[in-house]
């Protein structure tokens, strides 16, 4: 079992940043790849951004490329999300996700993909 805890959200002026932080307890050994994910009221969940554990390499949702950057310490075991230039849009429940299957990142944008979630960490982003 992987136990997944976020942190950081909060209240942001549109334009501006916040880090979010997801800390892995358990048997995060098997950890493949570590992703986020988001859900506005009324809406599905959707993928955000997901990092392979060992190398690091990060793949995004077209949404937020060039705005987010997902990153990771293995020392740690903790994924980050630095989300800049916020938009409104961007309100939600922020997920954290752990999967163990070795399959391609672009699989990972599926939620079926993954294991484990957090309890979500709220991002609201006023106008």
């Amino acid at each position: 079992q992987v136990q997944l805890v976020e942190s950081g959200g909060g209240l942001v002026q549109a334009g501006g940043s916040l880090r979010l932080s997801c800390a892995a307890s358990g048997r995060t050994v098997s950890t493949y790849a570590m992703g986020w994910f988001r859900q506005a009221p009324g809406k599905e969940r959707e993928f955000v951004a997901v990092i392979k554990w060992n190398s690091g390499l990060p793949y995004y949702a077209d949404s937020v490329t060039g705005r987010f950057t997902i990153s990771r310490d293995d020392v740690k075991n903790t994924v980050y999300l630095q989300m800049n230039s916020l938009k409104p849009e961007d309100t939600a429940l922020y997920y954290c996700a752990a999967g163990e299957i070795p399959v391609s990142l672009p699989r990972y944008s599926r939620r079926s993909a993954y294991d484990y979630w957090g309890q979500g960490t709220q991002v609201t982003v006023s106008s």
